[in-house]
């Protein structure tokens, strides 16, 4: 049975780290351990969609909202919202550049990834992260 729980958060660059505990002890809640790479992946990926609603969200929208789902086979689906309408791309990026890789960690995390639009409401943009086995030692 799916377990879904969402909260709004200030745009404000603490909210971030935030949004991060809050999927963590929501997922640990719902029995993903410290060890589970699903919910670990959730984490990473919920600070990278928050930071860019933060970023890039409209600047009169004071809000962001932030979802996660635990399905029954152990993958999590993570929602971010916000007002804007703008659709989030992967864009190039070099050795040099500081900003600008979120999404493409996002893309290598997650098993599927997009973007909802929300009509005059905004977008979702979310990532499916499915359990993955742990690499081989080398």
């Amino acid at each position: 049975m799916p377990r879904r729980e969402s909260f709004r958060l200030p745009r404000h660059p603490a909210s971030v780290g935030l949004a991060r505990r809050r999927v963590r002890e929501h997922l640990a809640a719902w029995g993903h351990g410290a060890d589970d790479r699903a919910a670990g992946d959730a984490v990473l990926v919920v600070s990278e969609l928050a930071t860019n609603a933060v970023r890039h969200g409209p600047p009169q929208e004071r809000e962001f909202e932030v979802a996660v789902t635990a399905l029954g086979d152990g993958a999590c689906l993570v929602e971010v919202s916000d007002g804007g309408r703008d659709t989030p791309r992967l864009r190039p990026v070099t050795d040099a550049d500081e900003h600008g890789r979120g999404l493409h960690l996002v893309q290598h995390l997650a098993t599927t990834w997009g973007v909802r639009h929300r009509g005059s409401h905004g977008k979702t943009v979310w990532a499916l992260l499915t359990r993955r086995p742990h690499p081989e030692p080398t």
